[in-house]
């Protein structure tokens, strides 16, 4: 694992410091819509951020490096102060910890989605028509009912969301390096599971033999009869975020990826809001008894990957009001930024860099709107991801000198 990006002496860790928000905006980033040439942050009604860019260190954040596209995993360590080049989580304990499920260290978990086949066992739907949540749960309490673990090894599922479950594998000798069996399209069959290193061959052969025996239980069913397994990690924790910051950590987040790269680095998780409004409650609660909280937004996200200018503009400046409600619950410092960019006119993770919006007493603006252009000759320049955690902790008046 990473060692960490300042000297450990350099953190104050004494207790009743200021507090720090950071607001994640999914897929923030964008790009200059063909006729306007504005993008859809800089398209948006923001008044709140606007306003308060006006009295903000802006910047630009690269994700990883530049040129590399994100997941939504290594984009949030980055935002966490992790370098994600060295720690590389897989999406399926990511999912598996969004969920509450308890991983061990050893621990094989894969990301499932529930998926339609024909007679012929070729996919005709990746996401099974992304059945209700009550739907998905039944899905797996049958198959739950019915699967016979492998010798040797305990296999636990887990309905996620929608269409998306987790398959947890425990026992020993069990390694990541399993390739996905989704392909990524329809009209052919699901892919086997295959070892990508020889240690990883009894996990393959075991993902194999419950992912058939999840085809033979569910071949009764009209749409979801097959499960598609992606993301196949395992388990070992990172140093936590006390550890590394000597903070006390919450999240907010309404989707359980999100929940789960929080948990993983340590925050607490003071529960699964299924609005907006209800996040927005959470959050004021969090706030009262934890250094950071972190908020998470998945509306600007989902839009750009649906192709869609106009919708992820709305979920902007819906945002902007959200913004402004976690602006007066009080935190010390709050920032305000993307895990990734995500393009409307691109359908899909970027590499653009994305705005970054810090806010505190010790700012220095240069600006009076919150958007690319401004945030590209922002004080604060164009800095990767895994430095964001420093620039929180100094404008909170959490690090010490370095030096003499």
């Amino acid at each position: 694992m990473s060692e960490f990006l300042f000297p450990d002496s350099l953190v104050d860790r004494s207790p009743g410091g200021e507090t720090i928000a950071l607001v994640v905006l999914d897929g923030l980033g964008g790009l200059p819509h063909p006729e306007s040439g504005l993008t859809e942050l800089e398209a948006a009604r923001t008044p709140v951020m606007d306003a308060m860019a006006a009295k903000s260190s802006l910047g630009m954040l690269i994700p990883v490096l530049p040129g590399i596209t994100p997941g939504s995993g290594p984009g949030h360590l980055g935002l966490f102060g992790y370098d994600p080049t060295r720690f590389i989580i897989g999406r399926g304990v990511l999912s598996a910890l969004g969920v509450g499920f308890e991983l061990r260290p050893g621990d094989v978990a894969a990301r499932l989605n529930m998926a339609s086949l024909d007679a012929d066992g070729r996919i005709t739907d990746r996401r099974a028509g992304r059945p209700p949540d009550a739907e998905g749960r039944r899905i797996i309490e049958r198959v739950r009912e019915g699967l016979q673990s492998p010798s040797g090894v305990q296999v636990f599922l887990e309905h996620e969301k929608e269409h998306r479950a987790v398959l947890v594998l425990r026992g020993e000798g069990l390694e990541e390096g399993v390739k996905d069996t989704d392909p990524q399209e329809t009209g052919v069959p699901p892919l086997a599971a295959e070892a990508t290193v020889p240690e990883a061959q009894r996990t393959a052969d075991l993902l194999n033999e419950v992912l058939d025996q999840v085809r033979e239980l569910l071949s009764g069913e009209e749409t979801v009869n097959g499960f598609l397994a992606r993301g196949v990690a395992s388990y070992e924790a990172p140093p936590s975020f006390r550890e590394r910051y000597g903070l006390k950590a919450a999240v907010v987040a309404r989707y359980p990826m999100y929940r789960g790269v929080a948990r993983l680095v340590g925050m607490d998780v003071p529960g699964e809001p299924s609005s907006d409004a209800e996040a927005m409650e959470m959050f004021g609660r969090a706030l009262q008894d934890h250094d950071f909280v972190f908020f998470h937004y998945k509306a600007t996200d989902a839009r750009g990957e649906d192709g869609d200018f106009d919708a992820k503009v709305a979920a902007i400046e819906a945002a902007d009001e959200l913004v402004g409600r976690i602006a007066a619950a009080g935190p010390d410092v709050l920032l305000v930024t993307g895990d990734h960019a995500t393009p409307a006119g691109y359908g899909a993770h970027s590499w653009h860099p994305v705005p970054l919006l810090i806010h505190s007493r010790w700012t220095r603006p240069t600006a009076s709107a919150f958007g690319e252009g401004t945030c590209r000759t922002g004080d604060i320049g164009t800095v990767e991801s895994r430095h964001l955690m420093t620039l929180a902790l100094a404008h909170a008046g959490r690090l010490a000198k370095f030096g003499a």
